[in-house]
């Protein structure tokens, strides 16, 4: 059974989303502002969290960011409609995807299971380790390494990097990326591979803006 954490202060909200998840045989748990929901990651582990950007006393964006420093559980943000600077800031945090508000019950469900769909895919992936230019990726057990220290990775920015580790040199346009990584139905915009790939140069190159790992080709796209 996957568990859910669901991070609301509308009450009315993660009623609705605890009943209507709890059909398709989840156990939802729930929190309500900002400490609560960090104290319930931290002790409860859950396969997915779906986190509120508005809430009491740690915005949704603070949540993220405290829970990536010790999970990398993946993270759905619920934004304001058409909010675009919320969107990309979510992403920036850590956060995995967003649906923005209001928002179909439907849609909510179906992203919740296609990324739990990519992991079970991942985790029953060949059981093998890559070891190229300092950079060690344990694909069994989804942990990367650089330098024998391990960096803390969302589940997107590992399937970034494996798929570019896995291909050196196979320049792979944004377009690319964010069906093969997000899935051909995603909604959302090339920015959401931006964003990702400049977090993730920020973990695992030792000068960001001079890249030993992940490269950009002008025009085209990125490469490892």
């Amino acid at each position: 059974m996957r568990k859910v954490l669901v991070v609301d202060d509308e009450k009315l909200i993660v009623k609705g989303l605890k009943f209507s998840l709890e059909q398709d045989d989840m156990l939802v748990d729930t929190a309500f502002d900002g400490q609560e929901a960090v104290e319930k990651a931290k002790s409860g582990n859950y396969d997915i969290v779906l986190l509120d950007i508005m809430l009491p006393i740690y915005t949704g964006l603070e949540v993220c960011q405290m829970i990536r420093e010790f999970s990398d559980v993946p993270i759905i943000m619920l934004t304001a409609k058409d909010d675009d600077m919320d969107k990309i800031l979510g992403l920036e945090y850590g956060a995995d995807d967003y649906i923005t508000k209001p928002f179909n019950i439907l849609e909510v469900k179906a992203r919740i299971k296609a990324i739990l769909r990519r992991n079970a895919k991942n985790d029953n992936s060949n059981s093998n380790v890559i070891e190229v230019k300092g950079m060690r990726i344990e694909c069994d057990s989804r942990r990367v390494f650089i330098d024998n220290k391990e960096v803390n990775l969302t589940q997107k920015e590992f399937d970034l990097v494996l798929l570019l580790v896995s291909n050196p040199n196979k320049v792979y346009s944004r377009d690319e990326l964010l069906k093969t990584i997000w899935g051909p139905g995603y909604p959302g915009d090339v920015r959401t591979v931006d964003v990702h790939v400049r977090r993730l140069r920020e973990k695992i190159e030792e000068c960001p803006a001079d890249p030993k790992y992940i490269h950009t080709r002008w025009g085209k796209g990125y490469y490892f």
